[in-house]
C-alpha cells in the first residue's frame, strides 16, 4: 500500500487546513486547525539530527515557538494549531541558512459548529472542548489501530464510528501481532556492520534498526488514522511507549527516546485530538527508571506548544498523579469505590483506562461478560469518574482482537453509548459523587441527580431530593437501553415504587 512521501517542495510553501477537511487556502486556517509550512532542504548526512528546523508563529504581541520535522526527501515541515482568530505571522528558524528566515502571513477564521476545539480538563474533576461544551470521555482501545495495515485499519474506524465511542487509546510504537506485520517500522532499518546508534531485535526476526533514522512513511501513516479519527469526531490518546514490542523499541537509550519523543510532538501535536499518555504499563518497561518517566513528561511540557492532555498507565505500581505535567489519571483497576479518596488527593479527573476486557479468552482479564463491562461504566459514572472499553473475543481466523484493531464483536459497546448520550442529554458539565451514599448516586446538587441500584433489587425506596425544588424523574434500564418518564413532580424525601430487578437506575431533573 501506499503509505505517502509527503508534501514535495521547491523552495518554501505553506498551506492550511482545518485538519478533518481537504486542504483550503494558503491564506486561511480555521481556529483550532492544522496550519502547515514547508521547506526544502538538505537531505545529505543525517537530517534528524544534523538539521533543526521550526518557526515563531505571532498574534499581536504573543510569539508561539514550535518545532517542526524532517519528513523525508529534503522536505521539512511546522505544523501549528492557532486557537485564537486573527491575522498570524510566521518566521522559520534552522540552523541550516536556506531555512531559516522564510515568512509568511494566513488569516485564522473562527471555526465552524462541528469544530469545538481540543478537550481540557474543566471544573476540576471533569472535561470539556475549547468552546465550552462539555465532553465526556467514553472510549475504548485498539492498541494497534495506527500501523496494522488493511483490512484491519478500515474496518477499525468503521466500526468505532458505529459503536459511538469518542476516544482510542492507540500505541505510536509497533506491537507483536503474530503473523500479521506492521505496515511499516518506525526507524529505518541498518545495514552497516555496527553503529553506536543501532539497535537489535536480540535475534528473533535478524533486524537492525538505526535509531538515529526514523522512517517518515511510518508516522505520515499514523497520522493519517488520527487524522481519520479527528473526521469522526474521536479523541486519539496517543500511547508512546509500551512494553509490548518484539523489536526493542522498549529498550531504547536515552538519547533515542528522547529524538523520538520529540519527533512524536512535532508531528502529532498540532491535531486537536490528540492525547499522550507516556505509557501504558510503563512499570512493565524494565529498563526505564521512574526519572525516566518523570524526564519525559518534561520533554512534552517543554515541547508540546498546544498543551495537550497528559497522562501514564500502570500495570501494578500506581503512577504519582499528583505531580503537575499530569492532567488527568489513567488507572488500571475497577475499584471505583476508592475514586472519591483519589478525587480528594490528586484533585484532578480519573480515567479509569483498563477495567479488564468483555471478551471470551483464557485470561481473567480478557473474559467479562458484556454485562458486566456496562454495569462497570455505569459504577464509574456514578463514582464521578469515567471507564474505557475494551474487547478481547478470540478469533479463529487468525484476525486480530479488537484490544488491537480489526471488528468489534461485543455487546456492551450500544450499552455504554447509551450512557454516554443520557449524560450529554442531561445538560451536566459532570456528575460529583454523593457523599457516604446508602445507595449509589452522583449529580449535581439542586439539579440533576443519578441513582444506579447495581446488584440491588429494589422494590420500594424514598429518594432525599432537596425540599422546594421540583424534579421529573425517570426509570432508566441500562441494559434494554429504555427510559420510561414517571407521572407527576417529586420534592424532599419522595417515595418511588421501582421494579424490583438489579442494575437499574433512576434519573432526577430540576423543572
Amino acid at each position: 500500500m501506499k503509505l505517502g512521501a509527503g508534501a514535495m517542495a521547491t523552495g518554501f510553501s505553506a498551506t492550511a487546513a482545518a485538519a478533518a477537511s481537504p486542504m483550503a487556502s494558503s491564506a486561511t486556517v480555521e481556529q483550532w486547525g492544522v496550519f502547515e509550512a514547508s521547506a526544502q532542504g538538505p537531505s545529505s548526512g543525517n537530517p534528524f539530527v544534523d538539521v533543526t528546523f521550526g518557526a515563531r508563529f505571532a498574534l499581536g504581541h504573543r510569539i508561539v515557538e514550535v518545532a517542526g520535522f524532517y519528513d523525508g526527501n529534503g522536505v521539512y515541515k511546522v505544523r501549528f494549531s492557532p486557537d485564537a482568530p486573527g491575522s498570524w505571522s510566521y518566521e522559520t528558524t534552522s540552523t541550516v541558512k536556506e531555512l531559516a528566515g522564510q515568512s509568511g502571513t494566513f488569516e485564522c477564521l473562527p471555526a465552524h459548529a462541528a469544530n469545538r476545539g481540543p478537550v481540557h480538563t474543566a471544573h476540576a474533576f471533569h472535561f470539556q472542548h475549547a468552546d465550552g461544551t462539555p465532553y465526556f470521555p467514553f472510549g475504548t482501545t485498539c492498541y494497534s489501530y495506527g500501523f496494522i495495515g488493511e483490512p484491519y485499519q478500515r474496518e477499525t474506524l468503521e466500526n468505532l464510528k458505529k459503536a459511538g465511542f469518542n476516544k482510542v487509546r492507540m500505541c505510536l510504537l509497533p506491537k507483536s501481532l503474530g503473523s500479521i506485520q506492521p505496515v511499516a517500522m518506525p526507524f529505518e532499518k541498518s545495514t552497516a556492520v555496527t553503529r553506536p546508534e543501532d539497535l537489535s531485535d536480540g535475534g528473533k526476526t535478524g533486524e537492525r534498526f538505526d535509531l538515529a533514522r526514523l522512517n517518515p512513511a511510518y508516522f505520515q501513516h499514523f497520522e493519517r488514522c488520527v487524522q481519520d479519527l479527528l473526521a469522526a469526531d474521536i479523541q486519539a490518546d496517543v500511547i508512546l511507549f509500551h512494553p509490548y514490542d518484539a523489536w526493542g523499541f522498549k529498550a531504547m537509550p536515552p538519547a533515542a527516546d528522547d529524538r523520538y519523543l520529540r519527533y512524536a510532538i512535532a508531528r502529532l501535536s498540532a491535531y486537536r485530538n490528540v492525547w499522550w499518555s507516556v505509557a501504558n504499563e510503563y512499570d512493565l518497561v524494565r529498563t526505564k527508571t521512574m526519572k525516566d518517566w518523570d524526564r519525559f513528561f518534561r520533554i512534552i511540557t517543554e515541547c508540546d506548544p498546544h498543551s495537550r492532555l497528559r497522562s501514564i498507565h500502570y500495570s501494578r505500581v500506581l503512577y504519582d498523579y499528583t505531580r503537575p505535567w499530569c492532567t488527568h489519571a489513567s488507572l488500571q483497576t475497577y475499584d471505583f469505590e476508592k475514586s472519591a479518596e483519589r478525587l480528594a488527593a490528586w484533585n484532578k479527573p480519573i480515567l479509569y483506562d483498563e477495567i479488564q476486557y468483555e471478551g471470551n479468552i483464557a485470561r481473567r482479564w480478557g473474559n467479562l461478560s458484556p454485562e458486566e463491562m456496562t454495569y462497570r461504566f455505569w459504577r464509574a459514572v456514578v463514582n464521578g469518574v469515567y471507564a474505557t472499553h475494551g474487547e478481547t473475543y478470540a478469533s479463529t481466523d487468525g484476525s486480530p482482537a479488537w484490544s488491537d484493531a480489526g471488528q468489534l464483536h461485543g455487546a456492551s459497546p450500544a450499552r455504554i453509548t447509551f450512557l454516554r448520550r443520557l449524560l450529554e442529554k442531561s445538560g451536566t458539565t459532570g456528575l460529583m459523587a454523593s457523599a457516604d451514599p446508602y445507595y449509589l448516586n452522583a449529580g449535581n446538587p439542586g439539579q440533576l441527580y443519578l441513582w444506579f441500584f447495581d446488584y440491588h433489587c429494589v422494590g420500594e425506596y424514598e429518594f432525599p431530593l432537596p425540599p422546594r425544588v421540583s424534579f421529573k424523574a425517570t426509570f432508566i434500564d441500562p441494559w434494554a437501553m429504555t427510559t420510561e418518564p414517571v407521572p407527576g413532580l417529586f420534592s424532599g424525601k419522595s417515595k418511588l415504587t421501582l421494579s424490583g430487578k438489579p442494575y437499574r437506575a433512576v434519573l432526577f431533573e430540576k423543572v
